[in-house]
């Protein structure tokens, strides 16, 4: 039965909070077998942590039809303790008092509730149609169309001779009881359990209960009606509370779930669209069901596969599809990744009557497992470039020594020499790939940050256009044109003036490297939304970076300049340097169209509080 089928356990208690009914699921989530469950008081799974809760939930009863849920640790058989999300509602029939209960394992990954809205009438006549003659029909009394049942039921074999039937003449011993069913569904929006004859193919008279709702145009209007015939000639009373109990019970398992369900006949036309499913996909129960064949919502070809694997014995037996991603497709065309269980529904005969699925969006789960994987990343990164920032500083400390003394020795060996001595050129070579060197020793002390800069407020414009000024007349920038779109008033920023120029510097030579002389570099600063950070973004026209490459740019000593022309440092010492002034550096790039590098930086909090303050 449908208890059995979804992922949720669920528990019914008579009066005395005795448990009267167990599925499945809750055998699973608990640990107990069904028939331990059974008998069994409720607050013996609750916990004795949860006993008074549960007391007060007696003790001060919510409406008939109000869930409490809470979370709480429930008792499983081997006496250990399982965080469960659990719902309780109580329900009255025929003045007997019921519980109904809802756990759902939380253990590891608590899930959010979906709060749905029970239509208890509309859900209840959506049920009984799968179970019972399924109809639909105009306003002015043809069928057009009807389920199997219906047909026996009426002792039609032909479909299409039982569409052509006039309903009031020939279908209602009474014509006055289709007015009735008219008037009725016109005042209240429903009808449920009206009590009519019909007459059979062969003149005999049944009596059936009829329920229906409306169908509406999108002006509102009446247009036709569709539900469901029960034949209570022979056992009328009985069958009456059999199905009245079974409909409320199945209404509120389909209600209470978070997950959608949606219910089909064996053409595809949607017989079942829970609140959840609205929720999920966007369109109301009332612009699916008997309009919308399952198929347009799923992508093309996806439909019948999932048919063909709930046939075969592969996937969960015949019959059953255990747990599958698939995707549904929205109202507004948004494909919505889906993890559907489904199974068919059988009649006595083995015939296929109806399949059910349950449809859980993961979309969450997978957003989740993103930023768990982006966080990973930055993780690495940083224990990457932790591990090479103390080898750069090892090697930066033991080469410094002799490269000075290279550079002292050459330079006392060019004082001695005499007039147009050619050793003097030579030496001169020497010390100047040894202050090259050097340099380079210096950039990997700040790469590793072993020295200790001095911060201090730092106006971040100033910054910038100090650097300009002293690149702008250079020859690669002469065919560059510098557009300068700097935010008025920005806070400063608590960092170190030369470390910043160094940054911003670096930057900008890259650009116009990349631009080979010619285009347009646009440097643009402006505050964070939330006026706590500033960022500043030089956005080239240059070649662009290619996508293999964007994540090696802040490694040391990866280059893709020629030999000699670059270390690989210029940008890895940026990344410290901005880290390390509590700030994030990013590029965007897209070959043959430029890039874009952004900075952001944390603003100094005194000034952009005194900022805020005007």
């Amino acid at each position: 039965m449908i208890a059995d089928m979804g992922n949720d356990g669920i528990l019914v208690c008579d009066g005395n909070d005795e448990i009267v009914f167990a599925n499945r699921a809750v055998t699973e989530i608990t640990g107990y077998a069904r028939d331990e469950l059974l008998g069994k008081e409720l607050a013996s799974l609750l916990g004795e942590g949860n006993r008074a809760l549960l007391r007060d939930i007696q003790t001060n009863k919510c409406t008939v039809g109000e869930k409490f849920c809470a979370e709480m640790q429930i008792v499983t058989a081997p006496g250990n303790t399982k965080e469960a999300e659990v719902c309780i509602a109580s329900t009255e029939t025929n003045g007997e008092g019921k519980t109904y209960v809802y756990v759902r394992d939380i253990t590891g990954q608590k899930r959010f509730e979906s709060e749905v809205k029970e239509s208890v009438e509309r859900h209840k006549d959506l049920f009984e149609r799968v179970r019972d003659g399924i109809f639909i029909s105009t306003k002015e009394g043809r069928f057009l169309d009807c389920n199997p049942a219906l047909l026996a039921m009426l002792g039609y074999e032909s479909k299409e001779e039982f569409l052509k039937i006039d309903i009031a003449k020939d279908l209602y011993v009474n014509a006055e009881d289709r007015k009735t069913f008219q008037r009725l569904i016109e005042r209240n929006g429903f009808v449920k359990d009206l009590e009519v004859e019909f007459r059979r193919k062969d003149g005999c008279k049944i009596t059936v209960l009829l329920t229906a709702h409306p169908i509406r145009n999108q002006k509102g209007d009446i247009i036709g009606y569709q539900g469901l015939n029960i034949d209570i000639t022979e056992r009328r009373q009985n069958m009456t509370n059999e199905i009245s109990q079974s409909s409320e019970f199945l209404t509120k398992l389909i209600a209470s779930s978070g997950d959608g369900i949606i219910a089909t006949d064996m053409k595809g036309n949607i017989v079942i669209f829970n609140k959840a499913a609205e929720d999920l996909l966007g369109y109301r129960s009332e612009e699916v069901m008997g309009k919308v064949n399952i198929v347009k919502l799923y992508p093309p070809g996806q439909a019948k596969d999932v048919m063909r694997k709930l046939r075969s014995e592969e996937h969960g037996g015949v019959g059953k599809l255990t747990p599958q991603q698939v995707t549904l497709i929205s109202k507004s065309g948004e494909h919505i990744p889906i993890q559907l269980s489904a199974s068919l529904v059988f009649d006595d005969q083995g015939s296929e009557l109806t399949s059910v699925g349950f449809f859980t969006d993961l979309r969450p789960r997978i957003e989740m497992e993103k930023q768990l994987e982006e966080t990973h990343l930055q993780l690495v990164n940083s224990e990457k470039m932790a591990s090479l920032g103390k080898l750069a500083a090892g090697i930066a400390h033991e080469i410094n020594n002799p490269l000075g003394g290279i550079l002292i020795y050459s330079s006392l060996l060019i004082e001695t020499l005499e007039g147009e001595d050619e050793r003097a050129e030579d030496l001169g070579k020497i010390v100047q790939e040894a202050t090259r060197c050097k340099d380079i020793v210096k950039s990997l002390l700040e790469f590793s940050r072993q020295t200790d800069p001095k911060m201090e407020p730092t106006d971040i414009n100033k910054a910038i256009t100090d650097g300009l000024f002293f690149l702008e007349n250079q020859a690669l920038f002469y065919n560059i044109e510098i557009i300068k779109k700097l935010a008025p008033f920005p806070p400063t920023v608590l960092g170190n003036a030369g470390q910043l120029k160094q940054v911003f510097m670096n930057i900008i030579v890259n650009a116009a490297e990349a631009m080979h002389g010619t285009g347009t570099l646009t440097v643009t600063t402006g505050q964070s939304e939330d006026q706590k950070g500033i960022w500043i973004e030089f956005a080239d026209t240059g070649e662009g970076i290619p996508r293999e490459n964007l994540s090696k740019i802040f490694d040391p000593f990866f280059t893709t300049k020629e030999v000699g022309k670059g270390t690989g440092l210029g940008l890895s010492t940026s990344y410290g340097i901005i880290e390390g002034h509590g700030g994030r550096i990013d590029v965007k790039s897209q070959v043959g169209k430029g890039t874009t590098f952004r900075i952001e930086l944390p603003a100094q909090p005194d000034d952009f509080l005194s900022f805020q303050g005007g």
